[in-house]
C-alpha cells in the first residue's frame, strides 16, 4: 500500500520540494459497500491533507488484510448487486473511520508531540513510543520523525525505529526526515554528524539528503557550508535538480562566489528554472554591492517577466540599491509600484527611502518620510537620525535640523553621538551662527565627546563666515595642540575662509595655511604677496593639484580662482582655469554643435564662473575675427539652483552681471538657468566691444 498522510503541514516530507510535484489526494468520497461485507471492505478514507507518494511502498499490516476481501459481490441469484452508501454521520461510518489510517495518523501525530516535549533520555522516549503498540511500520516511523522538532529526542526515536524495523526498505528516508528535524532547529552540526552516521551504517544518501543539508546551511546563514554540501553531490552519484540549482544561486552569492552565482543564473534563464524570491533578492544585492545598479533593475524586470511576483523583501532590497546609487527618482518609482501592488511599507522600507532621499539631498521627500514614520510610531536608529541631520547640513535646513535633533533627544531610544553633534554644528557654522555653534560644542563636551577634525573644521568655517579671523587662528592653534593633523578638507576650509576675509587680514591666515599644507601655502603666498617666486605660479599650482586628493581638487581650484578675483589677479585666475581644464578638474565647460555654442558653468564658484565667462567671450571674439561663422544660437547654463546657504544662486548673480556688460543674453522662459542669445545679437555685441577684457565686478 502506498504511503498516506505523510505531510499534514505545509512543510513536506521530502525536503519541501517533493510535495509540490506530487498529486494531492482526492477529497473523501461516500463509501459504497455490500450490505453483507461492511467490515471487510478496503478503506478508501483519506484525509484532505494526505499526499500519495507512489514510488515508495510499504505493506501496512493493518490494511493488508483488506486487500483481498472475500468475493461477496455476487448474490445467490447470480446478479450483481450495487454498493450501498453509508451515511458518514452514522455509527457504522464512525467504526469504519476508526479502522482507517486517519485514526492511526492522529495517534502518530500525538506521539511526535509527546516526543518533542519529553526528556531526552531513552526511557522516556520508549515510554512514549510504546503507545504505538508492537506493530509499528516503516510508514509510522517516517510520519513520527517527520512531525518532530526536537533533534535530541528525534535521534533516540530514530535509533528505536532502526532496532524494531528489521530491514527497512528505504532507510535513507528515515535519515532524511531526521535531518529535517535538525534543519527546523537550525542545527547544522547535528545534521552533519547524522550524515556521518548514515554513511557508517552503509546507507547511501540521495538527492533529498543533500538538498535538506543545503537548505539547513542556508537557514543557518552559512552559505559557504551550503556550497560545500552542493559540491559533494557528484561524489555520491547525485545530480542536482533545477530547484537545488536555483537555491545555489543564492548560496554562491552569499558566499561571495559572484561568478558562479551569475553563471547559474544565466543557466536558470536559459533552462527556465523556477527561482524563488530569496534568490532574486540575493542577485539584486550582488549587483548592488558591485556597483552595477542597472543590473539590479534588470533582475527586477526579468523577475516580473518570468511571472514571479516581487515580495516586500525584494522591494526593500531594490530601494536600498537605488539609495546607494543615488537614484532617488527610481526609488520613488519603485516605491509607488510597491504600494500600488498592495504592499504596506515597513520599517526597512522607510529606512531605505530615508537613506535614498537623504544621500541625494532630496530634502522635502526625506522629511515627508520622516514625518510619516513619526506618525506611525516607528523608531529611528542613530544612523537614520544622522543621515537626516547630514542632509539638513548640506542643504541648509537649519530649523528642520534643530527639530530633528530635539526629537532624537526625546525619543528615549537614541542618544546623539559625535556625528550627530558634528552635523548640527555644521548647520550653524554654514549659516554663520557662531553662538549656536559654540553652544552645540559645549553640549558635545558635556556628553563626553571630544571635538574631532570635522567639528573643528566646521567651527573654522563658522568663524570665517562671520569674519572673526582671530577666532579662526585660535581654533587652528587648538587643532595643533590636540595633535590633530590637518587633512585636505581642513586645509580646503582654511582656503575657503580666505575667500571671505578682507584683504588686510589675509596675512593672519596665511601662516595657518602654510602650516596645514605647505604646498598650498606656497601657492597662496604667491597670490597674496603677488610674488613670482622661483619658477612660475602655474608650475607651483600644477604640483599642488598632483599632490592633493581628487575629491578636493575642484574645491581647491574654485577657491584659488575666487581668491584671484578678489585680489584683481585676472591673469592668475585664467591660468588656474586653464590648468583645471587640462587636468580634467573641469570637464565639458564649453560645447559646440552646428546649431548652438554653450558655456556650462554648473558646479563652479562665482569667481570661477566669471573667469570662464571672460575666457569664453575672448574665444568668441577670436572666432569672429578669424572669420569663423557663429551658430544660430549661443547659450550660458548656470544651473537653476541657489547656493545652499545663500539667498542668491549663480543665475541671479549672472543676470545682474550680464546687464552690467550690456550683453544680449536673456533668461530663457522655458529653460531654467539658461541665458540665450541669437547669432546676430551676439555678433553685433562682440564687434561693439572696444576691448576684449572683461571688467570683473
Amino acid at each position: 500500500m502506498a504511503y498516506h498522510h505523510l505531510c499534514s503541514t505545509p512543510s513536506s516530507l521530502f525536503c519541501d520540494r517533493y510535495s509540490h510535484s506530487l498529486p494531492a489526494s482526492p477529497k473523501p468520497r461516500p463509501i459504497r459497500t455490500s450490505a453483507l461485507s461492511l467490515k471487510l471492505v478496503s478503506l478508501p478514507f483519506r484525509s484532505k491533507t494526505s499526499i500519495l507518494i507512489s514510488h515508495v511502498s510499504f505493506q501496512d499490516p493493518m490494511t493488508q488484510q483488506s486487500q483481498n476481501p472475500p468475493d461477496n459481490s455476487q448474490y445467490p441469484d447470480g446478479k450483481t448487486k450495487s454498493y450501498a452508501w453509508v451515511n458518514p454521520r452514522s455509527p457504522r461510518a464512525s467504526r469504519l473511520r476508526q479502522l482507517s489510517y486517519d485514526s492511526r495518523y492522529s495517534s502518530l501525530l500525538k506521539a511526535a508531540q509527546s516526543l518533542d516535549s519529553c526528556n531526552p533520555n531513552e526511557q522516556d522516549v520508549l515510554t512514549v513510543l510504546s503507545s504505538l503498540g508492537d506493530d509499528v511500520s516503516e510508514q509510522d516511523a517516517v510520519v513520527v520523525l517527520n512531525n518532530m522538532s526536537n533533534p535530541r529526542t528525534a535521534l533516540l526515536a530514530l535509533n528505536h525505529f532502526q532496532r524494531i524495523l528489521k530491514k527497512p526498505s528505504r532507510e535513507v528516508i528515515l535519515y532524511n526526515v531526521t535531518i529535517k528535524v535538525f534543519r527546523k532547529s537550525k542545527d547544522l552540526d547535528g545534521a552533519e554528524k547524522l550524515f556521518d552516521e548514515m554513511l557508517q551504517r552503509g546507507v547511501k544518501p540521495d538527492n533529498v539528503t543533500f538538498s535538506t543539508l543545503i537548505s539547513c546551511a542556508r537557514v543557518c546563514g552559512l552559505p559557504d557550508k551550503a556550497v560545500e554540501w552542493f559540491e559533494k553531490m557528484p561524489a555520491y552519484g547525485c545530480d542536482p535538480d533545477d530547484v537545488t540549482y536555483s537555491a545555489m544561486i543564492d548560496a554562491y552569492g552569499r558566499a561571495g562566489n559572484v561568478d558562479m552565482a551569475f553563471a547559474l543564473y544565466d543557466r536558470a534563464r536559459t533552462e527556465k528554472w523556477r527561482i524563488d524570491p530569496v534568490t532574486f533578492s540575493t542577485l539584486i544585492k550582488i549587483y548592488g554591492k558591485s556597483g552595477n545598479y542597472d543590473g539590479c533593475l534588470n533582475v527586477y524586470e526579468e523577475m516580473k517577466a518570468l511571472g514571479a511576483k516581487p515580495n516586500l523583501v525584494i522591494y526593500n532590497t531594490l530601494l536600498d540599491a537605488m539609495g546607494r546609487a543615488k537614484r532617488p527618482w527610481q526609488a520613488k518609482t519603485i516605491y509607488k509600484e510597491m504600494t500600488s501592488n498592495g504592499f504596506s511599507p515597513n520599517w526597512a522600507t522607510y529606512s531605505a527611502l530615508l537613506r535614498a532621499y537623504g544621500r541625494a539631498r532630496y530634502g522635502e521627500d526625506a522629511l515627508n518620510v520622516y514625518k510619516e514614520m513619526k506618525g506611525k510610531g516607528l523608531e529611528l536608529t542613530v544612523n537614520l537620525y544622522n543621515t537626516l541631520l547630514a542632509m539638513c547640513a548640506d542643504i541648509g535646513y537649519a530649523d528642520e535640523a534643530v527639530e530633528i535633533f530635539e526629537d532624537m533627544k526625546n525619543s528615549g531610544t537614541c542618544k546623539p553621538d559625535s556625528w550627530t553633534f558634528s552635523s548640527l554644528i555644521t548647520v550653524y557654522s554654514c549659516s554663520g551662527k557662531v553662538s549656536e555653534a559654540e553652544g552645540v560644542v559645549n553640549k558635545m563636551l558635556e556628553a563626553g565627546f571630544e571635538p574631532n577634525i570635522f567639528v573643528l573644521t566646521s567651527l573654522i568655517q563658522c568663524y570665517g563666515k562671520a569674519q572673526r579671523t582671530d577666532d579662526v587662528v585660535r581654533t587652528f592653534n587648538e587643532v595643533l595642540k590636540l595633535g590633530i593633523i590637518p587633512d585636505d578638507r581642513f586645509s580646503g576650509c582654511l582656503l575657503n575662509v580666505m575667500t571671505q576675509t578682507p584683504r588686510e587680514e589675509l596675512g593672519k591666515l596665511l601662516g595657518c595655511v602654510e602650516k596645514a599644507n605647505p604646498k598650498l601655502g606656497l601657492v597662496v603666498k604667491l597670490l597674496v604677496e603677488e610674488q613670482n617666486g622661483e619658477g612660475n605660479f602655474k608650475n607651483e599650482a600644477f604640483e599642488l593639484f598632483n599632490y592633493i586628493g581628487s575629491d578636493v581638487k575642484k574645491a581647491y581650484c574654485n577657491c584659488l580662482i575666487d581668491l584671484c578675483v578678489n585680489l584683481d589677479l585676472l591673469e592668475r585666475a585664467c591660468e588656474l582655469l586653464e590648468l583645471g581644464l587640462s587636468l580634467d578638474i573641469y570637464a565639458d565647460m564649453q560645447s559646440r554643435s552646428p546649431t548652438q555654442w554653450s558655456l556650462n558653468l554648473k558646479s563652479l564658484s562665482l569667481g570661477a564662473a566669471l573667469t570662464a565667462l571672460h575666457v569664453w567671450i575672448n574665444d568668441l571674439t577670436k572666432a569672429l575675427e578669424s572669420g569663423e561663422e557663429l551658430p544660430p544660437l549661443l547659450g550660458i547654463n548656470t544651473g537653476h539652483g541657489k547656493h545652499k546657504y545663500s539667498e542668491k544662486g549663480l543665475a541671479a548673480v549672472f543676470e545682474s552681471h550680464l546687464k552690467e556688460l550690456n550683453a544680449p543674453f536673456h533668461q530663457a522662459p522655458d529653460k531654467v538657468g539658461w541665458f540665450l542669445t541669437t547669432k546676430i545679437a551676439a555678433k553685433s555685441w562682440l564687434e561693439s566691444r572696444c576691448s576684449p577684457d572683461l571688467l570683473v565686478a
